[in-house]
Parts: structure tokens; C-alpha cells; sequence
């Protein structure tokens, strides 16, 4: 055999900003296109998902937070739901199956298990009460159709129940049943979130009764895994083990096990974020042609926990490491970025009276500057004018465009990151 295909930080770069959808002549048409390019939208935050849609649009004049709703709600070929490191996303139906056979099933049977030990040292109940009160609120949403956690609560008493958490230690306190119960029977596929109340930055979801047959058309585990694997290496590779491992939350074991029912290709990275000792990636045994960089510069302002910017564990060759402390909250969750031909450079915020307003961080004229020379000639200094012109123009652009589509409508981020905060109080 010959020697493995060598892949730099340019190329994935070039990787990135076609698969996801963010140079300008690859920007998506519907939100479908946009959550089957980047395999699953975080959902943890609700805004994220309608504005990392928005970003990676094509402006064709149509608002993109009804074209995202009407994909979640009415035309159901997006589905919100628990799945990959118990977290929330939003994924193209088709993938669902996938999502909770390879994680969300496992996850939500180890959730109920750890609610039953902490019944068990801070109240009276037990299983068999557990039972009876999944029983009682799948019958509930099984004659209302739909109902919100509150209402659910008023039908269903026992899910106003407490147990003391934490028995014996500085976090020990009561905690609501409810809340616990409702994750649980989304996390195994019994229930499903809707239409939230109010706008669409709200977290006050509906939940109704998941389909028939949903759990019976999920395949194996394993068949599952090799599945997601598939579809997440054509939009992330190259990419690490471990990279793959952070994604999905499972064992190294199964990640690689998915990986060989692939016949997935071992890669060598090289430049910054190569990953591991040895540097080897992974890809599609079909996608090892060289990816060539867009033909025309691009930018964007992509929101707080963006599919791209928590993409993969790795990082370092579109973020430099420095910037880290400005731009993640200290639980790894990382804020709004602003993107520069593949690279992290900034970030931005939004203020009270509705303004979009961003800053660069250290460094990122170099970035601005690689990137011009490719298209510039002259002096030196020219050139690193120029790159810096190109940059500022084509993120005031981005910084307009998402202000447009905002309008009226404020969203602070969940979770909050030292830059963000401080942009938006300035």
C-alpha cells in the first residue's frame, strides 16, 4: 500500500466551509439541506437552531425562522430530540431511527436507572411508582394530543412529587419529579417535543405522544452507529477517534467498531490540530479527492453552540488556542464566533436596543492576510491592508444580514461566554 493521504489545515478548511454550507456559493435553499449538511443542529439552546439555519440561507427573500418552523411542525422532516452526549438536537427525520438506536435509547435507560437510586435514598418511591406515573402521562398526551410540562403536571399530580437530591452532600435539596420523568420518556422515543409556546427563542415546549411504530423502525445499535459514523464523516472528515468519541459520547470501542464497518480510511493531518500523537484522521473510503478552497473569501456570524464550532473536540486548526477563554463559558459550551475563511476570529453579540456588534481577536489579521494574498497582489504592506478591508466589509455584511433577519426579536444565549457578555453591555 502507498503512503496515507496527507490532509492540512487549508484543506479542511475548504472541507468545512463547502460541506457546511457557509462559503457564499454553497449557502443551502431550505433548512432540510442545512440540518442534512451538518447531520444534527444543537437544541439545547433553542435559538441556535433557527439562527444557525439562517446563517448557512441563500437570500432568496423568504424568512428563514418559517421555513424552520414549518420543517419542526407542520412538515415534520426535521425532528427535535435527545440523542448524541444526552444532548438536544435538532435532525433530518430520516436520521432519527439512527440518533436513538446508537445513543438516545442506552442514554435514556441509564437516566431512569440513575432517577430510581436517587427516589431510593431521597424518598418513598419506587419503581413500580415510576411506572405507573410514565403510564399515567402517556395516557394523558394520548387523549389531549398535546400538552406543556405545566399542564402535564395539573392531569398528572405525581409529577409535582419531590425527593431530596444530594442526600448527605453540600448539593442535597428537593427536586422536582416532572422534569426528570419528561426527559426520560423523551429520551427513550415515548414522547416527543412540539411547538413551543411563545416565539421561537423559547424553551416551553409541547409534548405529545411520539408516532407509532417510531421505536419498532429504529435498526440495531451497532447498524445504527455505523449509520451516524457514515453521515457525520461526510460533513466532519477528516476527523480523529477522538474527535468522533467527543461527538457521539460513546466508548472508544464502538467508535471504532463503526469506523471499520465502514472501511473508513486513515488519514494523515498535518499543521495546527492534527489530533493525536500520531496525527491520523479518518475518512469516507470515496472522499479522499482533494477539496479545493472556494474560489471567494467568506465570512459569518454563527451563533452560540453552532454544529460547526462544536464540531470536534480538536480544534486548534480553526481556533486558535488563546482565544478559548474569551469565547467558552467554563463547561466547554462556546458562544457566538465570528468566522473568517474557515477560522474562528471573533466573536459577536447582540445589545438591548437590537444592534449586532463584533470585535476581532488577536491574530486574526494574519488569518484575514493568508487568505487576501491568494487573491491580491502588491506590496506587502498592501496586501495586509487589503486583507484586513475584505475582512471588515464582509463580516459588516454578515453583521446586517443577521440583524435583518432578527428585526424586533432579542436573543441572549444561554449559556454565556465572557466575550459575548461583554460585547452586549458595551
Amino acid at each position: 500500500m502507498g503512503e496515507p493521504r496527507v490532509i492540512g489545515a487549508e484543506e479542511r478548511r475548504a472541507r468545512l466551509a463547502t460541506r457546511h454550507r457557509l462559503a457564499g456559493a454553497a449557502r443551502a435553499t431550505t433548512a432540510e439541506e442545512v440540518a442534512d449538511a451538518l447531520v444534527a443542529l444543537h437544541g439545547t439552546d433553542p435559538a441556535t437552531v433557527f439562527l444557525a439555519v439562517g446563517a448557512r440561507l441563500a437570500d432568496d427573500g423568504t424568512d428563514p425562522v418559517a421555513r424552520t418552523e414549518r420543517a419542526l411542525y407542520e412538515e415534520r422532516t426535521l425532528v427535535r430530540m435527545h440523542g448524541m452526549r444526552h444532548t438536544v438536537f435538532v435532525v433530518p427525520s430520516g436520521l432519527a431511527a439512527a440518533v436513538h438506536s446508537s445513543s438516545a435509547e442506552a442514554a435514556g435507560v441509564r437516566e431512569r436507572a440513575r432517577l430510581l437510586a436517587h427516589l431510593a435514598a431521597g424518598s418513598d418511591y419506587d419503581e413500580p411508582w415510576l411506572a405507573e406515573t410514565e403510564r399515567l402521562v402517556l395516557a394523558e398526551l394520548a387523549a389531549r394530543g398535546e400538552a406543556t410540562g405545566t399542564e402535564l403536571g395539573a392531569a398528572v399530580p405525581r409529577l409535582r412529587a419531590t425527593y431530596v437530591y444530594g442526600v448527605g452532600t453540600r448539593q442535597e435539596g428537593p427536586q422536582s419529579v416532572g422534569t426528570r420523568v419528561l426527559r426520560i420518556l423523551g429520551m427513550r422515543g415515548l414522547i416527543v417535543r412540539g411547538r413551543p409556546q411563545g416565539g421561537w427563542t423559547s424553551n416551553r415546549f409541547r409534548w405529545s405522544a411520539a408516532p407509532e411504530g417510531a421505536s419498532a423502525a429504529a435498526p440495531p445499535p451497532a447498524e445504527a452507529r455505523a449509520e451516524l459514523v457514515r453521515h457525520w464523516l461526510a460533513s466532519y472528515g477528516p476527523a480523529t477517534e477522538a474527535d468522533l468519541k467527543w461527538w457521539t459520547g460513546w466508548t472508544l470501542t464502538d467508535v471504532r467498531r463503526a469506523l471499520g464497518a465502514l472501511d473508513a480510511v486513515g488519514v494523515t493531518l498535518t499543521g495546527a490540530g492534527a489530533g493525536g500523537e500520531d496525527g491520523t484522521g479518518f475518512v469516507l473510503p470515496d472522499d479522499l479527492d482533494p477539496v479545493p478552497s472556494p474560489d471567494e473569501p467568506w465570512a459569518a456570524l454563527l451563533p452560540a453552540l453552532d454544529p460547526t464550532a462544536m464540531g470536534w473536540q480538536e480544534r486548534d486548526w480553526y481556533l486558535d488556542p488563546a482565544h478559548r477563554p474569551f469565547l467558552f463559558d467554563r463547561s466547554g459550551n462556546i458562544g457566538p464566533t465570528v468566522w473568517w475563511n474557515g477560522r474562528i476570529v471573533g466573536g459577536w453579540a447582540q445589545r438591548p436596543d437590537g444592534g449586532i456588534v463584533w470585535r476581532l481577536l488577536p491574530d486574526a489579521e494574519d488569518a484575514a492576510n493568508a487568505r487576501h494574498a491568494t487573491h491580491a497582489k502588491g506590496s506587502a504592506k498592501g496586501t495586509a491592508k487589503g486583507g484586513r478591508t475584505a475582512l471588515v466589509r464582509a463580516v459588516e455584511a454578515e453583521a446586517a444580514r443577521l440583524a435583518g433577519r432578527l428585526g424586533e426579536v432579542r436573543v441572549t444565549p444561554r449559556f454565556r461566554t465572557p466575550l459575548e457578555k461583554e460585547l452586549s453591555a458595551g
